[in-house]
C-alpha cells in the first residue's frame, strides 16, 4: 500500500461539538496515526499518516465532520511521509 501523510485545517461549527473525539475515533477506526486538536481561532487541525486510501476516508469525515458539526471549508496540504507518528491521539496545545 502507498502511505500518505496529509495535514488539515478545518472552520465552521468544529469546536463544542465532539470534533476531535469522533475524528480520533475515525482514525483509530482506520489504523492511522497522527493526532486532532482544537485551534485558539476556532478551527480544528489534525494530522493523519498511513495507507492512503485510509487518510483520504479520514479527510472525507471532516468534510462532513459529527452530528452538529457546520463545516465551512477545509484545507489539505499533503505532507511527506516520515514515519514519526506511531499512534492516534488528542492533543491538547
Amino acid at each position: 500500500m502507498n502511505k500518505k501523510m496529509v495535514h488539515v485545517y478545518i472552520s465552521g461549527l468544529v469546536q463544542g461539538v465532539f470534533f476531535r473525539a469522533r475524528t480520533n475515533e475515525q482514525a483509530r477506526m482506520l489504523g492511522l496515526d497522527g493526532w486532532v486538536k482544537n485551534l485558539p481561532d476556532g478551527r480544528v487541525e489534525a494530522v493523519f499518516a498511513g495507507d492512503e486510501d485510509k487518510v483520504d476516508k479520514a479527510v472525507q469525515f471532516c468534510l462532513v465532520g459529527p452530528c452538529g458539526a457546520v463545516v465551512k471549508d477545509i484545507a489539505v496540504h499533503e505532507e511527506i511521509w516520515n514515519g514519526e507518528f506511531d499512534d492516534f491521539l488528542i492533543r491538547y496545545t
